[in-house]
């Protein structure tokens, strides 16, 4: 019964270290055939099922000398199969792509834009996918050297596709240039200048290049193999992205050259892009997405940084006046840049706002302090403008409408001194009275003050009749101080009024106090000084 038994299970052993003739003339001999793929298959399910066989065996087969020597047969099998199918794989890949770069028909010529098509490469890749789950069992570390072989190789194909589909869209899109020169040059950049064309050629290139990564990487033949992980698979992406970014930046470059303010729409384009990409593997495109974003945000910032160094220019220490130049410049520019933005830009355009706008009113307020004596005429003006000039898009640009606002503020603190000072040229007697009797009625009763030393009824007779008697000639001068400071006509109707309302509630407040001191002393009603200044 025991040699029974012990003739069985060498028969079983037997039959486990049996290595068919046809397998191993398949899998170890001579050179890969394309044409017999279908047993390099057949041959390697037998061949993983043997080793499995193998693994299974009790442990104390393993130093028999039978089986060591038929694993060690199996093992020179696998790995010269494994390096005669990478040597093949190496070459088919090289020649693959060779043959797609020495067909000009495949990559765009002048005056024709080719959209590349990878169909045909797929297909052919498709077909090694099954081999090259086997060779991943078999020895994963060949997949290291093949996968970079065939990543530089569809490399060099990406690039020369890209590189030759930019040049003709540049070559083929006839823009102007742009001044972009906002702030210190004689004349505002042309509004009327049509770039849309540079802008859908970025985006067209955009919008045939970033779906054809993706594919490469959820249609490539690594995926359908199963022969990567996703730590290879970024590895992957990371070799076959090798200088494609060049042809991408330099259309970038192009466009910015052409109009600075067209950063605006692109960076919209590829956020949108980056917004449909899918997760997984299409992900990792965004590592060029990513870096496209970075490098016209960039430029986008070079030229903000530029224009505020253009606009500090204005500050040089010397008398100014009138509305400067950068104030309606910035309108112009507003709007423009409104016109790029697509969805996404709205907060690069913001930003570029708070540090645009954040520097004009800094050197607003220079220029200001290099003259103080006509310091809030000129800011008044300059305020009054840049509210006047961005009054339509403050509706509907929150950032705009926060300025316009600071701005409105800044106005009204620059008018309401500038008033005072004017009101007071004319009126300083009257209003200094006003000041004391306001100071003295903190400490005494009203019915006091009229004994206190030049306060006296006498005193306010005086004060009164060297102020108002002839007040119209008074007024009508305070009228023409005003008129002679400002530059600004339009704004002149609108201050008189409010030089008018100033002065009528001030002398409003001298009257009010004056009945509660002096109850039986005769001065103008507010009525007829209201009825004076209507009358100028």
């Amino acid at each position: 019964m025991n040699y029974k038994g012990l003739g069985v299970e060498l028969d079983r052993l037997l039959e486990k270290l049996h290595i068919p003739s046809e397998v191993s003339d398949c899998l170890a001999g001579g050179s890969f055939e394309e044409s017999s793929l279908r047993k390099y298959i057949e041959a390697c399910d037998w061949l993983r099922s043997a080793m499995q066989g193998f693994d299974a065996l009790h442990p104390s087969y393993a130093k028999v000398r039978a089986v060591k020597e038929k694993r060690a047969e199996l093992d020179i099998i696998k790995l010269t199969f494994v390096r005669k199918v990478c040597e093949f794989l190496s070459v088919f890949f090289v020649k693959m792509v060779d043959s797609l770069m020495s067909d000009k028909r495949n990559f765009s010529q002048r005056g024709q834009v080719k959209v590349p098509n990878h169909v045909d490469l797929h297909n052919k890749c498709r077909t090694y996918a099954r081999l090259l789950q086997h060779v991943k069992i078999l020895d994963k570390s060949s997949l290291l050297p093949l996968r970079k072989i065939y990543c530089k190789s569809l490399n060099q194909l990406l690039r020369r596709e890209a590189r030759e589909f930019a040049n003709e869209l540049r070559a083929g899109t006839k823009a102007p240039k742009v001044q972009s020169i906002w702030f210190d040059s004689p004349s505002a950049p042309n509004q009327n200048v049509n770039t849309s064309m540079v802008s859908e050629a970025y985006s067209k290139m955009l919008a045939v290049f970033v779906p054809l990564l993706v594919d490469e990487f959820e249609l490539c033949i690594w995926n359908h193999a199963g022969a990567l992980d996703l730590g290879a698979l970024n590895e992957s992406l990371c070799d076959l992205l090798d200088g494609i970014q060049d042809d991408f930046h330099a259309t970038v470059e192009w466009a910015n050259k052409i109009d600075p303010l067209l950063c605006i729409s692109m960076h919209a384009t590829t956020e949108r892009h980056v917004s449909d990409l899918k997760a997984e593997t299409s992900r990792y495109v965004r590592l060029l997405l990513d870096a496209l974003e970075d490098r016209i945000s960039s430029l986008f910032v070079r030229f903000v940084d530029d224009a505020r160094n253009q606009i500090e220019k204005n500050d040089k220490g010397v008398k100014q006046t009138g509305i400067m130049s950068f104030i309606p410049r910035f309108a112009l520019l507003a709007t423009r840049m409104e016109q790029y933005i697509q969805g996404q830009s709205r907060d690069l355009v913001d930003q570029a706002y708070i540090k645009i706008i954040g520097i004009m009113f800094v050197t607003l307020d220079n220029i200001a302090q290099a003259d103080l004596k006509h310091s809030d005429i000129f800011l008044l003006e300059n305020y009054a403008a840049f509210q006047n000039s961005l009054y339509d898009l403050a509706n509907y640009v929150p950032t705009l409408a926060k300025f316009y606002h600071q701005a409105s503020e800044s106005y009204e603190q620059s008018s309401t001194r500038h008033m005072s000072v004017i009101i007071y040229y004319q009126f300083e007697r009257l209003f200094q009275f006003a000041r004391k009797l306001e100071d003295a009625m903190l400490i005494n009763l009203p019915e006091e003050i009229q004994f206190q030393v030049g306060m006296s009824k006498s005193d306010l007779r005086k004060v009164v009749k060297s102020s108002l008697t002839g007040i119209d000639k008074q007024v009508t001068a305070m009228h023409k101080k005003l008129m002679k400071n400002l530059n600004s006509e339009e704004l002149f109707p609108i201050l008189w009024d409010k030089c008018k309302k100033e002065f009528l509630d001030k002398y409003e407040s001298f009257a009010q106090l004056a009945a509660k001191v002096y109850p039986n002393e005769n001065i103008p009603s507010v009525i007829e000084i209201r009825d004076i200044l209507a009358s100028i």
